[in-house]
């Protein structure tokens, strides 16, 4: 077990990530490649996508093992701002803290390029965040709309939570593998530590391709953060990816907020899907549950909920379950139809917002 430890002023510090963080994907995407469970969330994304590599599995296989400890420097805080933002950070890493997380991992089964790695070497840096980059390109970023959707849905449900209750609240919405018992959150964990906040606050990041229980850093003294599992859809990815990028995708989605419609998109919408499902769409904004829904649109809570399973079984809208009630969210796809098909803006916001706002 994992025990983080709060004082007042982690309470006040404590931050939602913003949007999936492009490293920890990444990273804990290569355990889910390499694994054969969880098969109706991941089996087809597996398959897909191992079709699709060129060597590069085998390649980071020693660095990322299959359990257990794999380096601190693959996942910087900077991951959060997207893929240039994390590699140009993992690309900074000073050689005595390649040469210190590296020597933690089994000597014998490291290969030349990561021994030369931990001395610093920088072609075998060069090496790495060249696999890293081909496995990306390969594996998460054709998904990369389905994971910030998940993401987004967690978020929306972590927001009404931090609504309702607080720090408290929001802490005890997490999914059961945490458990908050102030001023400790008891996290399911492969062994037992401790980890003492000191006023530092801590970040939690939602993740795609986290599984079971959550991973935090192994160094206490980095930026805390805590990774957990989003709830799954039956149906994550869809079934046939489109054509290998070229190059590292250059910018990232903003996480969806409610998009007001762009001039004449409303009526073009409502040309498309009718008057009441295109109100229903937004409607649904930055969030709400099945009653909201109702009153903002102004229809029975049994029609509401219907106009939102059809909009989510044609991938417009996410639906988690809270408790006794669902909360709806708009996926990327239903918020560029809000916007007419205007692409999100490209515009980097700070990583994390205060969990207190």
């Amino acid at each position: 077990m994992l025990r983080v430890h709060f004082g007042e002023l982690d309470l006040a510090r404590l931050r939602m990530a913003l949007r999936p963080d492009a490293l920890w994907e990444t990273v804990l995407s290569f355990h889910r490649l390499r694994e054969h469970r969880a098969a109706t969330v991941y089996g087809e994304w597996r398959s897909l996508a191992r079709n699709r590599l060129n060597g590069e599995a085998r390649l980071l296989a020693p660095l990322i093992p299959s359990r257990g400890y794999f380096p601190d420097f693959l996942t910087p805080a900077e991951g959060g701002m997207g893929w240039d933002s994390g590699m140009e950070s993992l690309r900074a890493t000073s050689p005595a803290r390649l040469h210190t997380e590296i020597s933690r991992l089994p000597a014998a089964r490291l290969p030349g390029w990561i021994r030369d790695l931990g001395q610093g070497e920088r072609r075998s840096l060069d090496r790495l965040t060249s696999a890293l980059t081909s496995y990306h390109q390969a594996a998460i970023a054709p998904y990369w709309p389905r994971l910030q959707a998940r993401i987004e849905a967690d978020r929306a449900v972590r927001g009404r939570a931090l609504l309702d209750g607080g720090a408290d609240g929001l802490l005890a919405s997490l999914p059961p593998t945490m458990r908050w018992r102030p001023p400790v959150l008891e996290v399911d964990y492969p062994v037992d530590r401790d980890l003492e906040l000191g006023g530092r606050g801590l970040l939690l990041q939602p993740s795609f391709f986290c599984r079971r229980t959550p991973v935090t850093l192994y160094d206490p003294d980095l930026r805390p953060v805590l990774v957990y599992p989003v709830e799954h859809a039956p149906r994550p990815v869809p079934p046939s990816p489109p054509a290998r990028p070229a190059t590292a995708p250059r910018t990232w989605p903003v996480p969806i907020s409610g998009p007001a419609p762009a001039p004449g998109a409303a009526q073009s919408l409502s040309k498309l899907v009718g008057q009441t499902r295109s109100a229903v769409l937004q409607g649904v904004g930055g969030g709400c549950t099945t009653s909201e829904l109702a009153r903002r649109v102004g229809v029975s809570i049994a029609s509401a909920s219907q106009h939102a399973s059809v909009l989510r079984d044609a991938g417009l809208v996410l639906t988690l379950r809270r408790g006794s009630a669902v909360l709806h969210t708009l996926t990327p796809l239903g918020a560029a139809l809000l916007r007419g098909g205007a692409p999100a803006q490209s515009s980097m916001p700070e990583r994390s917002t205060p969990a207190t706002m």
